[in-house]
């Protein structure tokens, strides 16, 4: 992982906002094209998949890992649209989110809502609890009890984290409106108008396919996508030079330029990934189209040494667990331990 930069740190004094935009404008005809070359794609990989299932066909079925792939674009521009940002047209923008809501199973309008709080509080030490994942100070870790201590450790579990954790979350907890049971009609609405669809589209494949095929082909899709999902928003977020502040010292563009990491995927995967690891961009405008966010590496290369994190340091970040608010920064259960 780099170390924030002299002249990197100068930098981040700069007035992005006002730098950024520039790059909101999306190119619709190019949104119309990026939703099709993964709409398309996706639906006949899960078609060959079906078929090599049905003819017994074994080794066909790895095609379900580029499925997953694609899924997990397909949720990149629902979050595009999330943001009002792939067609900047906020009728377009909802309907098409909504749509592809249902092959991700989740819930638009009430993801939209906890990841615009997620936007507005990242990094933020007194405003957790939305739309990230659960971290603990040192401190607060500390206070626990040996089972409150045992459940945020599995909780932290890489088993946990990025096994059972995408299969609770996108197959079982986005079917009710968890964390916003009172906040009025819109997310019952969405949730329950997203589960209808997702039966409906899933009975549909079942007759078509059969339930064999169905749960064969489409539970690992989801499941692997969802993996990669919670991964890639994990070390966004979780890289151990990140920034907290309380409340008080917290600062929008500061914690969006040092608090979200410039995660350096390889083209294939930035491609994939709709360019979401270029995220301390996305952080602070998200406004940004996701086929937009390398241009801003491009004629901004001093972004690429903010929060940098490669392939084989976000392996590293696996074992971060807990905030140390004396040393400011992410540390494992070992380190905290040591230090007490």
């Amino acid at each position: 992982m780099n170390m924030i930069s002299p002249d990197a740190a100068a930098n981040s004094k700069r007035a992005w906002l006002k730098i950024l935009a520039r790059y909101k404008k999306p190119d619709r005809r190019r949104s119309a094209v990026e939703l099709a070359i993964t709409l398309i794609p996706f639906a006949t990989l899960w078609a060959m998949s079906a078929a090599a299932y049905a003819y017994g066909h074994w080794w066909g079925l790895i095609l379900v890992l580029p499925a997953a792939g694609f899924l997990v674009r397909i949720f990149m521009i629902q979050h595009d649209c999330g943001h009002g940002s792939f067609f900047a047209n906020r009728y377009a923008d909802d309907w098409i989110g909504r749509a592809l809501g249902v092959l991700t199973l989740t819930p638009y309008d009430c993801w939209r809502r906890a990841h615009a709080t997620h936007h507005a509080s990242a990094g933020n030490l007194d405003e957790r609890g939305m739309g990230d994942i659960r971290t603990l100070t040192v401190a607060e870790y500390r206070q626990l009890s040996w089972r409150g201590r045992l459940g945020y450790r599995l909780y932290r579990h890489p088993l946990v984290m990025f096994g059972l954790g995408p299969i609770w979350l996108f197959i079982f907890s986005q079917r009710l409106p968890i964390g916003m049971m009172r906040g009025g009609l819109t997310p019952w609405v969405s949730s329950m108008t997203t589960n209808l669809a997702i039966a409906l589209a899933a009975a549909l494949l079942i007759w078509a396919v059969g339930p064999g095929a169905f749960l064969v082909v489409h539970l690992p899709i989801v499941v692997l996508a969802g993996s990669a999902g919670i991964w890639l928003f994990y070390v966004q977020h979780q890289f151990e030079e990140t920034e907290w502040a309380k409340d008080d010292d917290w600062e929008f563009q500061h914690a969006a330029l040092h608090g979200s990491s410039y995660y350096d995927l390889p083209p294939v995967l930035n491609w994939f990934t709709g360019n979401i690891g270029v995220h301390h961009v996305h952080h602070l405008s998200a406004k940004v189209p996701g086929y937009r966010l390398q241009e801003v590496l491009r004629d901004y290369p001093e972004l690429r040494g903010i929060g940098r994190v490669t392939l084989l340091d976000s392996l590293r970040c696996v074992k971060l667990a807990l905030w140390d608010e004396n040393r400011r920064k992410l540390v494992s259960f070992r380190e905290a331990h040591a230090l007490a």
